[in-house]
């Protein structure tokens, strides 16, 4: 079968090529899914490129979101029948036409929802639903969210929004400000600096500076959930500058630490999908031969909301 597999080369739009591999061997909790439509994210580009250090080893595969249809059930009985239209979150290998889930990360797709929006839900959804959860009773509290305008920022909005937080995103980009507010935000600023008040819920996911510049805005007894660094920068604190927000707490929020599987989670986000209360933010679909350049436009921020590749 065939499989995007890295090149080894940093170049984003030269990272990808495809190849012939062998098709998966499942083990038995895990069911064959014949991919239809994946999403791509940021993180899978700074794998590629080095960012996190060095450019991903020739014919590592990589992939985490895929919408398809189980063709081969799981042989422990456990999971979606052959035929069934599913959503599910691999460990890797997902852009390619065929990969092997196990059946806790996966959740049945329903009539009516596309392909390419249900790809969309894994791994950004997953984050923000978790980050949500983390958060606790929003319902009234002012939240502000870093670096709101990508993927897992959509998303975080409109599910906070859903909750009744009081929401202040943070994008120096004007159309996706735009959007943010219709999503449910209150008030969309170009930095963390530039908000007003005190918050009582921060998400932050940048680093550096702007990790700093969000936990100034922290109000006393205020959470901040810190899930990524995406600026690539460190972050220092000055413990005498967080007295006036004591007592805060940080909490470091991976997303893949949770108390239900990922197949449980994905099936709300379908869910509230299929109910028309979540909407993913589809920027791109094209066919899946455009991979290496859907994530090198994603890098470089040329793509609001997901990209999603299809095959066939």
């Amino acid at each position: 079968m065939k499989a995007l597999i890295a090149t080894g080369n940093s170049a984003l739009p030269d990272s990808l090529e495809l190849a012939d591999v062998p098709e998966p061997a499942p083990n038995a909790d895990e069911a064959v899914v014949a991919v239809e439509a994946f999403s791509v994210n940021r993180g899978e580009a700074m794998l590629l490129n080095g960012a996190y250090g060095t450019p991903a080893d020739r014919g590592r595969r990589l992939g985490q979101d895929i919408a398809g249809v189980v063709v081969q059930a799981a042989g422990d009985g456990s999971g979606p029948a052959v035929g069934t239209r599913v959503v599910g979150h691999p460990e890797g290998a997902g852009w390619a036409e065929q990969v092997a889930v196990p059946t806790t990360k996966l959740a049945v797709m329903p009539t009516g929802l596309a392909a390419t929006a249900a790809a969309t839900l894994p791994l950004a959804g997953l984050t923000a639903l978790r980050l949500v959860r983390a958060a606790g009773d929003v319902l009234g509290r002012r939240a502000l969210l870093t670096a709101a305008a990508g993927g897992v920022g959509f998303f975080l909005t409109e599910l906070l929004a859903g909750a009744g937080a009081d929401i202040v995103a943070v994008t120096s980009n004007r159309a996706r400000a735009a959007r943010l507010k219709e999503l449910g935000a209150t008030k969309v600023v170009a930095r963390a600096a530039d908000a007003e008040g005190a918050f009582d819920v921060i998400f932050e996911s940048v680093g550096g500076r702007e990790f700093s510049d969000a936990v100034a805005k922290a109000a006393p007894g205020a959470t901040l959930l810190w899930y990524g660094q995406a600026g690539l920068e460190p972050v220092a604190l000055d413990f005498f500058a967080l007295i006036p927000s004591t007592p805060l707490t940080i909490k470091h929020v991976p997303h893949w630490v949770s108390p239900t599987t990922d197949g449980q989670d994905i099936a709300t986000l379908v869910r509230l999908t299929a109910e028309g209360r979540l909407h993913p933010e589809i920027g791109r679909i094209a066919d899946w031969l455009d991979t290496a350049k859907a994530l090198d436009d994603v890098y470089e921020r040329r793509v609001q909301g997901n990209a999603v590749l299809t095959i066939g």
